[in-house]
């Protein structure tokens, strides 16, 4: 694996120096959260449209967050991490006036869903370029061996984000409504702009000759794969978990997905250096088969509590496979090349999602909640070829 050059940050620093970009990323993901459990409800509810509506506005996101990510990353490239992340909070803002918007058309609900999937589609490209555009900003400020600590805080930005503004987006809804939502996502992302303008900003270092677009897929390909692979038993957790719970009459049902929060954010806090200390692949090795056996446990169990047990097991694992991997697509790449090697590692993610979704539904109605996790299990157990193959050529290399 190769190594960045350091940055003049020294390592005690790195927690602090990081704060702005995690609190951007968690400003993005809040918005970005407080929308999910309430869409489904206010199209159907309040605009009354059926599930494949439904459907198609959740989605809208996703599929303009995937589109979108090679072009945020070369974006941070050119123009610097910082500044993709101030473009993504602004556009998370434009996200948030199209909602109210959607909200003031009501009395004419296709006009209303219209705009309403457009602002998903804004609020996806906003995600891109928040995120791809923190880890590169990120990976500018600290010393070059914190890149996994980069990869792991930032993501932890997102979870907390994530696990908080759920149950807070539906407080919001049930209280003002969708229009509250909008508010929300119009404002917020403008008073943490406001506290980002004058945090360091290095220059982007694109004046160097870059690598061209094909040789960075060669870097990042097989780190996202496995983060790909591994992901199925993440997408498991995210889509199936409440579902496993409630078929067995298992309460509280959200407590799978509790379990498996609490512990990833845990352990990235507790462990969050130890891919840049003892190597990413080797890293990833060793956690996946952690997450494989979490997943396997949550398939086989008979109670709420071995359950959980098996979801925080997986969160514990997944912890640090995705930022072990992400060191090794890092490391393979240039400097100047980093925010387009982070836009692509992530877009692996995304496709996980998009097909893992579907395809672990198909096992549900196949062979019940119980079997999703199973194959999830088998599905991520896979990684460790990756990661055994990346290992491998970093020892070749050395």
């Amino acid at each position: 694996m190769t190594r960045l050059p350091s940055a003049s940050i020294p390592a005690p620093s790195v927690a602090v120096t990081l704060l702005p970009i995690m609190a951007a990323v968690l400003t993005g993901f809040v918005v970005i959260g407080a929308a999910l459990p309430v869409l489904p409800l206010h199209v159907s509810h309040h605009l009354g449209f059926g599930s494949v509506v439904v459907g198609v506005v959740a989605g809208a996101q996703f599929v303009a967050s995937l589109i979108s990510r090679v072009w945020s990353g070369s974006y941070s490239d050119a123009n610097g991490g910082k500044r993709a992340v101030l473009v993504g909070l602004v556009t998370a803002t434009v996200a948030g006036l199209l909602y109210l918007l959607s909200v003031v058309v009501e009395g004419s609900p296709l006009l209303s869903v219209s705009i309403l999937i457009v602002g998903r589609a804004v609020l996806g490209g906003a995600e891109s370029f928040i995120i791809t555009g923190g880890v590169a900003w990120g990976l500018t400020l600290v010393d070059s061996g914190h890149s996994g600590k980069v990869i792991a805080w930032v993501g932890t930005a997102m979870f907390a984000a994530l696990a908080f503004s759920g149950p807070f987006g539906t407080m919001l809804f049930a209280a003002y409504g969708f229009a509250a939502i909008g508010l929300l996502t119009s404002l917020l992302p403008l008073l943490v702009l406001a506290s980002l303008l004058r945090t360091p900003s290095p220059q982007p270092r694109m004046r160097k000759a870059k690598s061209g677009f094909g040789k960075v897929i060669g870097a990042v390909w097989l780190p996202g794969l496995g983060a790909a692979l591994a992901s199925i038993g993440y997408c498991s957790i995210l889509a199936f978990s409440s579902l496993l719970y409630a078929d067995h009459q298992w309460r509280p049902v959200w407590l799978g997905f509790t379990a498996f929060g609490v512990a990833l954010i845990v352990a990235r806090v507790i462990f969050g250096h130890v891919p840049d200390r003892y190597g990413g692949a080797k890293i990833a090795l060793l956690f996946v088969l952690v997450q494989a056996a979490g997943l396997l446990v949550m398939g086989l169990a008979g109670s709420t509590g071995l359950a959980s047990l098996g979801a925080a097991l997986a969160g514990l694992g997944y912890s640090l496979v995705y930022p072990g991997l992400g060191v090794e697509a890092v490391g393979g790449t240039s400097p100047e090349n980093r925010g387009l090697a982070m836009g692509i590692y992530t877009a692996f993610l995304d496709v996980a999602m998009a097909v893992g979704s579907p395809a672990l539904g198909w096992v549900a109605d196949e062979n019940g909640f119980s079997a999703v996790f199973v194959v999830s299990a088998i599905v991520t157990l896979c990684t460790t070829v990756v990661a055994f193959k990346l290992h491998r050529q970093g020892r070749e290399m050395h």
